[in-house]
């Protein structure tokens, strides 16, 4: 008995699975029919179009989600002399179809699955296949560019041990990706292992060809008010403000802090009962130091609260520029300016000042010279300057 041929599945329209993939996708991937049915319509044009020359913009796709049908039509002009086969019909073969044609009509014609090449349909499936990976790549997009600005936590996939980046796969939603935090956006001395769950702050996130880029960081000051946030309920419903930040990641951290709200001490708030809430921030800092100072409009204030713990005896603005010159006790010198200038330096960051640091035994400068910045004056570079928004 002769075998009957089986037709290649490839070179067939199969409408039925190609409806059952759209209703599997948007079920698994949250990618909407319509988007899906769009790409599927392009493809199967685009396919058509590269397996024949002459098509123009004659070519149309019916896709009925209903009858669960894809039908393609070639769209020609009725003519008496036909120029191009592909965009013009004969008003005798027209008849032949359609007994009704006249001179200038335009017919539809349908092609049927079986005039697919097989180059056409292997090429129609392959931007189909394209066309979710986009969507999929765009919903992603669109999840984690929701959380930029914000705190995720995520398991480590990789390390990689001649650069020291770290390969972190973050969630969100139902949605994942893979992003990779560069040696330099790690604190200083912390060691993270494969399988480790990780707490980053999402910098940024961007389009690229490869898909979604996120960028995130363990040293940006930013994990610090996150971190925060999560903490202190008054931080979190807007009661205590985070006015601004400096950090050095894994040394130090300046938090300055505001509320409206006269009845609330907003350092009170951060540190909570028996310093929990400090604590907890400063335990997922790995011991990094932080220190909370009252925010005030008032430069003197502000700059004198910022070189906490040293005490400041006077706060004098000065003309030049945005800048001051703070006197200290003598004794006090050296923890105002801090193990190698560190106190000063995020000090002159969190305030935005130039900062002039004297003892009390010669609060002026000296006549000679007076018009250079003394060693111990601090200033704050417009890009070392962090304001939390």
């Amino acid at each position: 008995m002769a075998k009957k041929k089986i037709a290649a599945k490839s070179t067939e329209l199969d409408a039925k699975e190609f409806f059952a993939a759209i209703s599997d996708i948007e079920k698994e991937k949250g990618i909407p029919k319509s988007y899906m049915l769009e790409k599927i319509t392009q493809a199967l044009v685009a396919a058509y179009k590269r397996d024949h020359e002459g098509i123009t913009d004659n070519v149309v796709v019916d896709a009925n989600e209903e009858l669960e049908t894809v039908r393609m039509f070639v769209k020609k002009d009725v003519v008496e002399a036909v120029d191009n086969p592909h965009t013009e019909i004969s008003l005798e073969d027209a008849q032949r179809a359609l007994p009704r044609a006249q001179l200038g009509d335009v017919l539809r014609i349908e092609i049927k699955p079986k005039n697919f090449g097989r180059i056409a349909a292997q090429t129609a499936r392959q931007v189909i296949i394209q066309g979710m990976r986009e969507a999929e790549r765009g919903m992603i997009f669109d999840e984690f560019s929701a959380k930029e600005h914000e705190i995720l936590t995520g398991s480590v996939t990789r390390v990689d041990e001649r650069n020291g980046s770290v390969a972190i796969r973050l969630t969100s939603g139902s949605e994942f990706t893979d992003a990779f935090l560069s040696a330099g956006e790690q604190v200083k001395g912390e060691v993270i292992r494969e399988g480790d769950r990780v707490r980053v702050y999402v910098v940024e996130v961007r389009r690229s060809t490869r898909g979604p880029q996120v960028l995130i960081s363990r040293t940006h000051p930013g994990l610090v008010k996150r971190l925060f946030e999560l903490e202190v309920p008054e931080i979190y419903d807007g009661t205590v403000e985070v006015m601004s930040i400096a950090r050095e990641a894994g040394s130090r951290t300046k938090l300055a802090v505001w509320s409206e709200d006269e009845n609330v001490d907003p350092i009170g708030a951060c540190v909570g009962p028996r310093g929990q809430r400090v604590n907890a921030v400063v335990e997922e800092l790995r011991g990094e130091k932080v220190d909370i100072i009252k925010y005030s409009d008032d430069p003197s204030q502000y700059v004198a609260a910022a070189l906490a713990p040293a005490d400041v005896i006077s706060v004098v603005e000065l003309e030049e520029g945005k800048s001051c010159r703070v006197v200290v006790p003598d004794d006090q010198l050296s923890l105002a300016i801090g193990k190698e200038g560190q106190n000063a330096r995020l000090a002159a960051r969190l305030t935005g000042f130039k900062i002039d640091i004297r003892p009390a035994s010669a609060p002026e400068p000296p006549e000679e010279g007076a018009a250079e910045a003394p060693e111990e004056a601090v200033e704050a570079d417009e890009e070392d300057i962090e304001v939390i928004e």
